[in-house]
C-alpha cells in the first residue's frame, strides 16, 4: 500500500478486505499502530474494522463498542482496541476511558469517529476515511487512506 491511497469498495466484504489488508500491512511494514476511522453513519467503519481485527484476532466477534466505547480483542502477537468515540466530547471523558493508556499497551488502536477526537490523535497514524460515492449503489464506497506524521 502507498499513502496516500484510494480504494473503491463495492460491498461490506470488499470494506472488510481493505481492513484485513491494512492490518497485515501495519505488521508487516511497522507502520504506525494507530488507525483512525472518518466517516458517516453507516458507511461500513465496523465492517472495516471487523476485517482488521480478522488478521490479527481471527476468533473474535467484532462488534461497535457504542456504549462500552472501547473493546479489546486478543490476538496471538497483540491486541486490538476498537473504539467509538461518537459519544465522546472532551479530553475529559477520554481520560476517564483511559484512552491514552491503551497506546502504552502494545497492541493496535482502532477509532471509530475520530473527527470527534481529532485533537487527540497521536503524532503518527493512519487516516482512513469511508465514502459513499455512488447514490444508485447504496454499497458503492470509497475508501482513502492516509499516514499522517510518519
Amino acid at each position: 500500500m502507498t499513502f496516500p491511497e484510494r480504494r473503491a469498495s463495492l460491498s461490506p466484504a470488499e470494506t472488510e478486505s481493505l481492513g484485513e489488508a491494512l492490518a497485515r500491512e501495519i505488521i508487516d511494514n511497522g507502520l504506525p499502530r494507530f488507525v483512525a476511522l472518518f466517516g458517516d453513519l453507516g458507511v461500513g467503519k465496523t465492517a472495516f474494522v471487523r476485517g482488521f481485527t480478522r488478521a490479527i484476532a481471527p476468533d473474535a466477534r467484532v462488534k461497535s463498542p457504542t456504549f462500552a466505547l472501547v473493546n479489546e480483542y486478543k490476538g496471538k502477537t497483540c491486541s486490538v482496541f476498537h473504539f467509538d468515540m461518537y459519544r465522546i466530547e472532551d479530553e475529559d471523558e477520554l481520560y476517564s476511558i483511559g484512552f491514552y493508556d491503551y497506546a502504552d499497551r502494545g497492541g493496535i488502536c482502532i477509532t471509530e469517529w475520530s473527527e470527534n477526537i481529532e485533537y487527540a490523535l497521536p503524532e503518527s497514524y493512519i487516516r482512513v476515511e469511508l465514502i459513499k460515492d455512488n447514490e444508485s449503489d447504496t454499497d458503492s464506497r470509497a475508501v482513502l487512506f492516509d499516514m499522517i506524521g510518519a
